[in-house]
């Protein structure tokens, strides 16, 4: 379950983040994790994970190593039992959860028996409302929960995940030498209702009026079949999706990203790129603190009733300064 890790002697104090969640949780803490390695400067850090993860946060230059949590079900004794063994030999000093689910709660009282441990319910004090607090930007509530932990926080509401970028131009110029536009039409099969199903007619509109741009997709693993519906480009890696990395790579070279609320879309708010995010009903841009000085959304009832040509009429005068 020791995914990667420096080799080096044990130092005095050695630090734990946890983070098991989805992609979008995953770049929301570049700051975060910027924090805590300035805080902890003589501290060796490391970050319990999944491991869609693993590979991009080992090159995270925040952290020392990566620790993989396969998230068995808890009544998977024997897995907790070697979880519980492999955090043992590190003889954690203080535990930073990020994740600050019921998971890692029952993690916290069965698992890893450290007193220093920041999470929301230690952040709370006496007749804070958690639901309440849950409300709050997620930025913000990770601000309060390390400033309550005693971390002077610099980054932590300006995620920075231009670490992750890796050269992807040799994908790149098998399909293309010029500017692009990059999409990602896609979302979870369990989370439909962040899909907006206007994609192709907006392709069609950008092409008409932008022919000299390309437009581009980058599917994930469930989304290579999808990803022949769409009227654009679709890149891959020997058949296969890119990587964490090489999407960070594929983003930072585009020209402009429009996207569901998903995890890509974090990228590209994050990687400081020019564009959008579609977001229905189901929260706000702000809960999520998705939008910055470039990256903004579009925030509608109904997804279905939000066409193509009010889209594109909102984002052309962006286009038109691609070309």
């Amino acid at each position: 379950m020791l995914s990667s890790f420096t080799k080096f002697k044990y130092p005095m104090s050695n630090i734990l983040i946890i983070k098991l969640g989805s992609l979008g949780d995953i770049v929301q803490i570049s700051g975060v994790l910027k924090d805590i390695r300035e805080n902890h400067p003589e501290d060796k850090i490391f970050i319990l994970t999944t491991s869609p993860y693993v590979e991009l946060l080992s090159i995270c230059p925040y952290v020392d190593g990566t620790l993989l949590d396969r998230r068995l079900p808890r009544w998977n004794i024997l897995y907790l039992l070697k979880l519980k063994k492999l955090l043992g030999k590190f003889n954690f000093s203080q535990v930073y959860d990020l994740q600050n689910s019921s998971r890692t709660s029952f993690y916290r009282k069965f698992l890893l028996n450290i007193p220093k441990w920041s999470s929301t319910d230690t952040t709370l004090k006496k007749g804070e409302n958690k639901e309440k607090f849950d409300k709050d930007s997620v930025l913000n509530r990770f601000e309060i929960q390390l400033s309550s932990s005693g971390i002077k926080t610099k980054h932590t509401l300006k995620p920075d995940l231009s670490w992750s970028i890796v050269n992807i131009d040799k994908i790149i110029n098998k399909y293309l030498n010029g500017k692009f536009i990059l999409l990602f039409p896609f979302c979870s099969p369990k989370l439909s209702h962040k899909k907006w199903p206007y994609y192709n007619e907006l392709i069609e509109m950008i092409k008409k009026e932008h022919p000299n741009l390309e437009i581009m997709i980058a599917p994930g693993p469930d989304e290579i079949e999808e990803s022949k519906q769409v009227k654009a480009i679709s890149i891959t890696e020997q058949g296969k999706s890119v990587n964490l990395t090489q999407l960070a790579g594929l983003i930072n070279k585009s020209s402009y990203v429009i996207a569901n609320d998903t995890g890509p879309a974090h990228m590209a708010a994050h990687l400081d790129k020019k564009g959008i995010v579609i977001f229905g009903h189901h929260t706000t841009p702000e809960k999520v603190s998705i939008e910055t000085e470039k990256y903004k959304a579009i925030t509608v009832d109904s997804l279905e009733n939000l066409s193509a040509e009010k889209v594109y009429q909102m984002i052309k005068e962006e286009i038109k300064l691609i070309n």
